[in-house]
């Protein structure tokens, strides 16, 4: 009796073994995103002139993807399709949020935090969040209801600027103005969240969203002027030109993105923890700052063409990537929900519907085979075409009848319906790998375009069914108030 008593429980520690060992065994996950990084931006995707050190190391030690894309053209749509694996319209993020709107990211969505944090992963978001219009209003679904356990950002941008930011919220209460950039302000912060707040027994998933470059722009000067003097006076900082000023902060930003990567090396914690580098969207290329770059790529930021939706995409993950590797397939930010949750063990809820596949198999130097093309969907896009789909080598553009809606942040209640029953128009079609956008093949390629062309309504039509339409209110509601105001308010909430 007392051998087979010995015996269970020598099983029992051994399965508890075992199961600790798995546990240990589940990745780390860091996601990094920067704001409005074009393609071209850094030294690594072909700049010549660009200081990005750390950025371009991280490159040579992982795999950079040469067709990696966000989920939409601008901010909060993009944001919303990396956290849930979804169209941004289904969840009805048509646009960037201003502060206050009613647009946001439902309670009922289910982000790759939530599934990572109940399958035991400690959460951290630090920087920008841009998924819902408030972050002290708890009408709002809060990153907390999304499953970060821990969080500190803005609603959108740093204001005044990237120096000394007044508008950071830490777990729901404001604290008051920072001193220094907001790139190290927000490492600063993943940073003690690492090593002072989370139980290093678990494993975890940090999510590093930058402002840079985005406006409006600030740089310490000695990354600045480390750059020539070209063009107007920066709009923020008259002590230096808007060339000087935005490739100062690209360099600023890779400074602080190599403190994070330096803390990861020296606490162990880079063997066994895939980052993730990437842009919410292409670059702005401004009337202030016209200095970013697509790399050649058509069109910029707000389109559905490669310029504004195809960005820096680098991945690096010892157990898995091969250091210096290039990998052209197609990779989205729709795909980093099922990619982490294939890596991390975690059943996606049968209930979601994933626009995003898993790219484990891409990770690892190999292709994978989509089950449905990559899709992107904007109302608001710059130029006429409003919808664009990828399958393989093959994209296809569309326009919606009645063209695009005006420029604008935020949705408009007079803008609802018209978004809600949109139908397509016009369609062209280009091979991504002859070229640039400015060959159109529909003629040469009739049947593939038919095809294409199918796929396309079905796809567009599903989203629309999906997309709710927010309740009608005035707007614009904060269009033109003063920052001054905006801080004033988070103090009264708090």
């Amino acid at each position: 009796m007392l051998i087979h008593v010995v015996c269970i429980v020598a099983l029992a520690i051994a399965f508890c073994g075992q199961l600790e060992a798995k546990q240990k065994r589940r990745p780390n996950f860091v996601i990094v995103l920067c704001d409005d990084l074009g393609y071209g931006d850094l030294g690594c995707y072909g700049n010549e002139v660009v200081k990005t050190p750390n950025i371009d190391d991280f490159a040579r030690g992982g795999v950079r993807f040469t067709h990696c894309y966000s989920a939409a053209p601008n901010c909060s749509p993009a944001r919303t399709g990396l956290m849930t694996g979804r169209t941004p319209y289904r969840v009805g993020i048509h646009n960037w949020i201003p502060f206050d709107s009613p647009m946001h990211v439902g309670r009922n969505e289910i982000t790759i935090a939530k599934l990572l944090c109940d399958a035991g992963y400690a959460t951290c978001h630090v920087g920008k969040w841009h998924m819902n219009g408030n972050l002290t209003d708890k009408n709002y679904p809060q990153p907390v209801d999304h499953g970060f356990e821990w969080s500190f950002g803005t609603q959108n941008n740093a204001i005044p600027t990237h120096r000394n930011p007044e508008n950071f919220v830490r777990n729901g209460q404001w604290v008051g103005r920072l001193e220094g950039y907001a790139a190290d302000i927000v490492t600063d912060e993943g940073i003690h969240w690492l090593e002072n707040e989370y139980d290093h027994k678990r494993p975890f998933f940090l999510y590093v969203s930058y402002h840079e470059p985005h406006e409006p722009i600030a740089s310490h000067h000695k990354y600045a002027k480390m750059y020539e003097p070209i063009g107007q006076a920066s709009r923020y900082d008259p002590e230096v030109t808007s060339f000087q000023a935005h490739h100062g902060n690209l360099t600023q930003m890779d400074m602080a993105f190599g403190r994070l990567l330096k803390y990861l090396r020296d606490e162990q914690l880079d063997e066994n923890t895939l980052i993730l580098f990437t842009s919410d969207n292409g670059p702005a290329i401004t009337a202030a700052h016209p200095h970013g770059s697509t790399g050649g790529l058509r069109d910029k930021k707000g389109t559905v063409y490669e310029g504004g939706i195809r960005v820096p995409g680098i991945v690096q993950w010892k157990r898995a990537t091969q250091a210096g590797s290039v990998n052209e397939f197609p990779i989205c930010g729709l795909d980093v929900l099922p990619t982490f949750c294939e890596l991390a063990g975690v059943e996606v809820p049968e209930q979601i519907v994933l626009d995003g596949a898993s790219v484990v198999r891409a990770l690892e130097g190999g292709k994978v085979k989509r089950e449905v093309p990559l899709y992107w969907h904007f109302h608001a896009a710059r130029g006429e075409h409003q919808v664009a789909m990828r399958d393989g080598k093959w994209k296809m553009v569309a326009t919606l009848k009645g063209g695009s809606l005006a420029p604008f942040g935020d949705i408009r209640a007079t803008d609802q319906q018209r978004i809600k029953n949109a139908e397509l128009d016009r369609f062209t079609l280009y091979n991504l790998t002859a070229g640039p956008e400015d060959s159109d093949l529909i003629e040469q390629e009739r049947s593939r375009a038919k095809e294409m062309q199918t796929v396309m309504k079905l796809k567009f039509n599903e989203v629309l069914e999906e997309t709710p339409v927010w309740p009608e209110w005035e707007w614009p509601r904060w269009e033109g108030k003063r920052i001054g105001t905006y801080v004033e308010s988070l103090k009264k909430q708090n």
